[in-house]
Formats: C-alpha cells, sequence, structure tokens
C-alpha cells in the first residue's frame, strides 16, 4: 500500500512533500478540493468531481490547471501508487504571496494531489449503525460562504463534529441559521417516509454531494420516490429510516438522532437495498469506463 503526493504535476513521497507557510491555502484556507476514490481502480465519476471543483474555482474567482492536467496528474499518481483501490484528494490553492487578505497578491495557483490507499469506514458502522447529534454550531449562511463550494474553509464542520463526537456521538448533523436541516459534517442526509425519500434542496445552503446526486437518481430503482423538501430535525426524528452519504461512506444507517432512536433502532430494509443498489452502479460503471480513463490521450 502506497501513499504519494504530486505538487504542480511532480510525484514525491509524503515526506518529502513542501508547501511554503506563505500559500494562502495554509494561511487562510483560500483553496477549493475535490475527493475521489476508486473502484477496480478508476476513480468514481471523476468527471462529476471535476465540473464542481470548476464551479468552486469559478465561485472564489480562482484559476485552475487544465482540466487534461489534472486527470493526466492523477493517472500518474495511481499509477505510480499501486494500490488496489485508492483515495484521492485534490487540492487547488491560490498560490503563495504576502501576508494579506487581498487575493490579487497571490503569485499562481497551487496544485496538491494526495494518493493513498482507500480505508473504508468500520464494517461496524454499516451493521449497526451511527449515532448522530444536532450540536449548536450551525452550517454557513449562503450570503456568507456559500456551503455548495467546496472550499478549504471547513472551521464550522470541524466545530460541529468535534462537539459531537466529545458528546459520545459518531458524527453530526448541521441546521442553518433558520433551524433547518441542511447537511452532516462532511456528508449529505436523507430520510425515508413510508415509500418517500426526503432529502433538503440545496437552496437551503449545502454541498451538491455527487453520491447525493446518484442516490436521487437511483431512489426509483428500489421503491421510492425522491422529493427534494424542507426538514426539521423532527422530521428526521420521524423518519423510518435515515442515512448519511458521501463519496468514501457511500450509505451510510443512522440509528439515533440526539435522544430518538430512528425506526427500529436498526438498519432498515430501504438502506440494505439502496446500498447494495449504489455499490452495485459503482461496478457496472467501473468496468464500462476503465477503458477510456486509462486509454493514452
Amino acid at each position: 500500500m502506497t501513499s504519494l503526493v504530486c505538487i504542480d504535476g511532480e510525484l514525491m513521497e509524503p515526506a518529502a512533500a513542501r508547501v511554503p507557510v506563505f500559500d494562502r491555502g495554509f494561511l487562510y484556507g483560500d483553496s477549493v478540493y475535490e475527493v475521489v476514490r476508486t473502484y477496480l481502480g478508476v476513480p468514481f465519476h471523476l468527471d462529476r468531481h471535476l465540473e464542481r471543483l470548476e464551479r468552486s474555482a469559478a465561485a472564489l474567482e480562482l484559476a485552475l490547471p487544465p482540466r487534461a492536467t489534472l486527470v493526466a496528474w492523477l493517472k500518474s499518481a495511481l499509477r505510480a501508487a499501486g494500490n488496489p483501490e485508492s483515495y484521492a484528494r485534490l487540492i487547488v490553492t491560490r498560490g503563495s504571496g504576502p501576508i494579506t487578505l487581498d487575493p490579487t497578491t497571490a503569485d499562481r495557483p497551487r496544485t496538491v494531489l494526495l494518493v493513498k490507499a482507500l480505508e473504508p469506514y468500520p464494517a461496524w458502522m454499516y451493521a449497526q449503525g451511527i449515532k448522530v447529534s444536532v450540536p449548536a454550531i450551525r452550517r454557513n449562511p449562503r450570503a456568507a460562504l456559500d456551503p455548495s463550494v467546496k472550499s478549504g474553509n471547513y472551521l464550522n464542520n470541524v466545530l460541529a463534529l468535534g462537539q459531537a463526537r466529545r458528546a459520545g456521538f459518531d458524527d453530526a448533523l448541521l441546521l442553518d441559521i433558520r433551524g433547518r436541516v441542511t447537511e452532516g459534517s462532511s456528508s449529505n442526509v436523507f430520510a425515508v417516509r413510508g415509500g418517500s425519500l426526503l432529502t433538503p434542496p440545496l437552496e437551503t445552503g449545502l454541498l451538491h454531494g455527487v453520491t447525493r446526486a446518484l442516490v436521487l437518481e437511483l431512489a426509483g430503482q428500489v421503491g421510492l420516490q425522491a422529493h427534494e423538501r424542507e426538514l426539521e430535525v423532527a422530521d428526521l426524528a420521524r423518519a423510518d429510516e435515515l442515512w448519511l452519504t458521501s463519496t468514501l461512506r457511500e450509505v451510510l444507517p443512522v440509528v439515533r438522532l440526539d435522544e430518538a432512536t430512528i425506526g427500529a433502532g436498526a438498519p432498515g430494509p430501504r438502506y440494505r437495498a439502496m446500498a447494495e443498489r449504489l455499490h452495485a452502479h459503482a461496478l457496472d460503471w467501473a468496468r464500462a469506463a476503465a477503458a477510456d480513463f486509462w486509454r493514452e490521450p
């Protein structure tokens, strides 16, 4: 199992990787990023992740290398790492410059790619389900820093997760300043009520999750009718099932929300159906995409 770092196209061991302390990503979180994972060695729905990276960069007026360059660097790093399955984190900072908030003083964007062996979430989380808390920390309002921008500035999520973990929970669920449900600390949230699959709309202020979109697309295949609508904590507490979704988690069942037991207090049948369908989709997609991804330009 190998971990590698690629900085502006140069591959190196993690111990040799260096980013200047004057880099604005380090100083201010002035950066954007994406996390992808592989199935059968192929980065899953890479195009969707790169499209979101481009949207995030455009919102911050941050220049990215050409998409073809990013893909070439990723291929090189995956080949060199040689892991059966990999985690890859692609970060683009605004670059370095004097210590000032002024973004026009940065020299040039810097691209950092981290590749390591994929480490799945613990099996017990899927078998038993997890406990989630709603901490006092709120999600950024869209008028401040739009949560649809996947930037390096994650402090409120960090604080929310820390508060939840210290209280004995596995994850945190963030509300907006009006008390509406938005998302998990690094995930989207879904509730099952009867034959309906409910999730907050993007307008509430949340990340446009790649896995979220896939779950909405696949809902009909597992007998659920998907709806995007505003949700309160009480709506989730009354749900038959509650899930968190993300690139690394896939679909993760929640069995407790603060003091409320969700459904029967165990992962439900709708969760199992969606988890199986999503994983099967990922493998089918990877088999179909492998030849194109690894083809030389």
